[in-house]
Formats: C-alpha cells, sequence, structure tokens
C-alpha cells in the first residue's frame, strides 16, 4: 500500500495497541487533535482516553510519567512534539530513563518509547527544528532510532515499542509527507541493523535521517563522474551497526558522515574517531564530514537551506577524497 511516513508511524502506533493492552500514548494534544503532525489521528476513537491522553505542556512530566509507567508494567509511546523539548525533560531522560535498569537490576525493564519530531522545517525557527541525537548519544543505555523511510519508521517502531529497553525515535519532519510503498501484511525491522540504500565500490557514504535522501541523490550525481557511491542508513544510532559499516569501508577504504546535526560535537564526530581508531589502517584518507553549520538554525527559509546540507555539498564531500 501507498502510504506517507506519517502515515507509517500511525499504522504502527495503531497495530501495536491493537496487539497489546498495555500499550498507551500520550503527551501534548495527541488526544482529541491527533498531534501537531496528525500522528496519532483516530487513536482516541478506537482505543479511548484510558489509553489515549493529552499531557500538560510540561515535558519534564510527560518523561518523568512515561517512565515511571514503563517500569509499572505499561508500554508507554509518548510523544514530545519537537525533539529540541527533549532537552526540558534531559534529567528525566539521561538520569531516569536510559540507567534505572542499570541502577535497579535485571527485574526491571523500562519499555518506553520517545516519540518525537526533528530537524529542519522549512522557517520553524532555532527552537523547533533540531537535530539532538549526538546529545543523547553520550548516554549509555539509550537506544536511538532515526528512520529515513516510511517502511523503516513502521518497522523500526513497532520493534521500539516490543522493546524492553528505552527508546529515542527521531522522526525527520520534511519526511512526513514523503509517500512510498510499504506491505500490507504485518513486518518489523529489527533494531540496530543497518540499510545499504544503495551498493557502491569507490566510497561509503553514511546517512542520517533527511540526509540518506540527498546522499542517494548526490550518488546519482557521482555515477556520472564515475564515483560508485555505497550508501548505508544506521538506522539505529545507538547501538550502531558495526558489522555492516565495517564491511564497507572495508571495501572502499573512503568515508563520509552526513548529518543534519551541526557539526561540532555531532553525530560525525563520534564515528570519525571511531573509524579512524578501530579501522585507521583501512582508511585511504580522512573520515569526512558533512554537517549543519555552527549555528542555531535561522528562521529566515533561505539561511535555513544554506545551513544545512545539500547535495551540492555532498558531491563536493565525496570528491575531495579523489
Amino acid at each position: 500500500m501507498l502510504v506517507t511516513y506519517a502515515q507509517a508511524i500511525n499504522a504502527a502506533m495503531k497495530e501495536e495497541m491493537q496487539r497489546d493492552k498495555k500499550v498507551v500514548v500520550f503527551g501534548e494534544d495527541v488526544a482529541q487533535f491527533g498531534g501537531i503532525f496528525g500522528l496519532t489521528r483516530g487513536l482516541l476513537d478506537e482505543f479511548g482516553s484510558d489509553r489515549v491522553k493529552n499531557t500538560p505542556v510540561s515535558e519534564d512530566s510527560i518523561a518523568g510519567v512515561g517512565v515511571g509507567s514503563a517500569i509499572g508494567g505499561l508500554r508507554p509511546c509518548i510523544e514530545i512534539m519537537y525533539s529540541d523539548f527533549l532537552l526540558v525533560a534531559f534529567n528525566e531522560i539521561f538520569q531516569s530513563a536510559a540507567k534505572w535498569r542499570y541502577l535497579h537490576g535485571p527485574e526491571y525493564k523500562v519499555p518506553l518509547v520517545i516519540r518525537s519530531a526533528a530537524g529542519s522545517a522549512l522557517g520553524a525557527g532555532a527552537e523547533h527544528s533540531g537535530c539532538v541525537e549526538s546529545l543523547f548519544l553520550h548516554s549509555p543505555g539509550l537506544t536511538i532510532i532515526t528512520p529515513s523511510t516510511a517502511y523503516d519508521a513502521k518497522g523500526l517502531l513497532k520493534s521500539a515499542i516490543r522493546s524492553d529497553n528505552p527508546v529515542l525515535f527521531f522522526e525527520q519532519k520534511q519526511l512526513y509527507q514523503v509517500k512510498e510503498e510499504i506491505p500490507d501484511e504485518e513486518y518489523l525491522i529489527p533494531v540496530g541493523v543497518a540499510d545499504v540504500k544503495r551498493k557502491g565500490t569507490d566510497v561509503t557514504v553514511i546517512a542520517i535521517g533527511l540526509m540518506v535522501k540527498r546522499s542517494l541523490e548526490a550518488a546519482e550525481e557521482l555515477k556520472n563522474e564515475g564515483i560508485d557511491v555505497e550508501v548505508i542508513d544506521p538506522r539505529t544510532i545507538a547501538p550502531l551497526d558495526k558489522d555492516t559499516v565495517y564491511e564497507s569501508i572495508r571495501k572502499t577504504h573512503r568515508i563520509v558522515v552526513v548529518e543534519e546535526t551541526n557539526k561540532t560535537g555531532g553525530l560525525g564526530a563520534e564515528f570519525a574517531a571511531m573509524f579512524q581508531e578501530e579501522l585507521y589502517d583501512e582508511l585511504d584518507g580522512p573520515v569526512v564530514r558533512v554537517a549543519a553549520l555552527d549555528v542555531p538554525l535561522p528562521y529566515n527559509v533561505k539561511y535555513e537551506l544554506a545551513s544545512i546540507p545539500d547535495v551540492k555539498r555532498i558531491v563536493s564531500a565525496v570528491k575531495s577524497l579523489f
């Protein structure tokens, strides 16, 4: 069936709520209104107010109740409207959600999913357009997922809801209305498994979220110049599927990381350190990072577009390795 990225996420929640009565959804405006982006639309009508609830505008409380209800036996799939607002709930996520399985022993589980809209949104401004994945990468105990397609979003969200570990599920706002064919029948995608979106032999490009689509476009341009690009979508940032990534690097010996996070302290910084520490002899050049500029994302759309990587910047970065 042909669905949008947003519809795939909605379908994943609906299917998991039908399957397991312990799955609950709550967040700001998720009930009658169906969420700011409409991703929870229809859930209240089908599952009722005991399982789909609006919350006050208090991200710290939303996350805290999420942790408590998960430990108490439910499987909450909660929504923090914009990923920037995860920082309001940073203590509950960083200290409680991520650490309590370790602090309290093996009998404890924290089957919590925190969904949040991430990335640029063509004029939403610096406080509503952030990519904060790298800030939470420093927190052992969290699973971090960043799907780039409707197919991946549905399969990974279903797996995340069934996981006994806390999951941050980042959804790219510019992908919400992108349509794709997905199977009619139920399917799951295992957490922690990367996907090779395009096979190639000359250079490996690891792309995150929205940057997967742009990297694939860049790969087609580079093909015309005789450069064969392999594009890998990690899908899960933590834990990273090193096996898939390292197999590709050992084949191409060149690596570019493309992300929408700003460059300093971003995902590419950690990946570059990891690759050069563990695969130094396999590299024919430095790990090249393509990322957003180190500025708060501008409200002006022209400057916003200039701040995040585009196809031209990705092409230029790849060519620099040759």
